[in-house]
């Protein structure tokens, strides 16, 4: 029998693929979904789940106490480009849900603890390619302020109350079964869908904007198998670096052609731009792939494939019901 699970944040775009992926190695009772509203009731009914506010220290810990909680994964936050326009918010919620669940486990109600972190802790004066573990950082976002801050946190309770928490930094994820949340690299999952309804994509980056991204299908493998390395492996408490492949839209664009012929798209930047400006175009996990055996599925070419073919899937589906 597996540790008791909790995920807050369950209902966003990686959450709901990682409770599903959890439910069916664990077992669906061995995993608890938690968000602040009730998802799709598909979704909810699924199996466990909680409307949890993860801002709310009583609630979680409720919560992890009436379950036995051992292990929790917090999904909760406020993306890159949806936190430019609400910063206090994001700040609030990106930060305190950290806290709240970092002195859960300090307090020994937790054994374990998953926090995502992102490119977006890198900025402007970071190296571009081939950024490595180590190296300046200097964020320019709302998001990649409170993920870097995050971090430095993280690495604290686990030096200071030893605190078993492990992080990886996401790059863009694209994923077929759940609609974009905020993030400026969504282009890469609306393009896939607009492609299909409508032939056609106004892109809000440029061209030549190259960008780390990762299939969704090993993003949560990546998580779930760093959740499963042994402690002794997992040397870097902040987060580690996670790549996956590395593209521009023109690169996706002429992918998405080998499969729709007629596709075109064209270029309008606006906010997100200079966010897409600050951050890497390719990642260096090698540290990742040294400590707990990291290493991606999924290319361009295979990634284009399935999306479309999963989405194709869908659209027969919701034409029969």
């Amino acid at each position: 029998m597996h540790a008791k699970i909790l995920i807050i944040g369950a209902c966003g775009q990686i959450g709901t693929e990682l409770t599903k992926q959890l439910r069916k190695q664990y077992g669906t009772d061995a995993v608890v979904a938690s968000d602040v509203r009730k998802g799709s009731p598909e979704f909810v009914n699924s199996g466990p789940f909680e409307v949890v506010n993860a801002l709310d220290f009583n609630q979680i810990e409720t919560i992890v106490e009436q379950y036995n909680i051992e292990e929790v994964y917090l999904m909760a936050a406020l993306l890159s480009a949806t936190a430019e326009k609400n910063p206090a918010f994001a700040w609030d919620l990106n930060m305190n849900s950290l806290f709240h669940v970092l002195n859960l486990a300090k307090a020994g109600k937790i054994k374990k603890i998953f926090w995502p972190s992102s490119i977006a802790v890198f900025g402007p004066t970071t190296p571009k390619e081939d950024t490595p573990q180590y190296t300046v950082m200097e964020p320019s976002t709302v998001y990649g302020i409170s993920k870097q801050s995050g971090e430095r946190w993280c690495e604290y309770y686990h030096n200071i109350f030893g605190v078993d928490i492990r992080s990886i930094r996401y790059p863009g994820l694209i994923s077929w079964s759940t609609l974009p949340g905020g993030g400026t690299t969504d282009y890469a999952v609306d393009i896939y869908h607009k492609a299909l309804s409508d032939g056609k994509y106004e892109c809000f980056l440029s061209e030549e904007t190259k960008l780390p991204m990762m299939y969704m299908d090993d993003a949560i493998r990546a998580t779930i198998s760093i959740m499963e390395a042994p402690a002794e492996n997992i040397k870097i408490r902040s987060a580690y670096n996670l790549a996956g492949i590395s593209f521009t839209p023109t690169e996706i664009a002429t992918e998405i052609k080998k499969h729709i012929p007629e596709f075109s798209i064209s270029y309008e930047p606006d906010f997100r731009q200079k966010i897409a400006d600050s951050w890497p175009s390719s990642i260096d996990d090698s540290e990742a792939r040294k400590d707990w055996g990291w290493k991606h599925d999924f290319d361009l070419e295979s990634m284009t494939k399935d999306m479309l073919d999963h989405l194709k899937e869908l659209e027969k589906i919701s034409q029969f019901r």
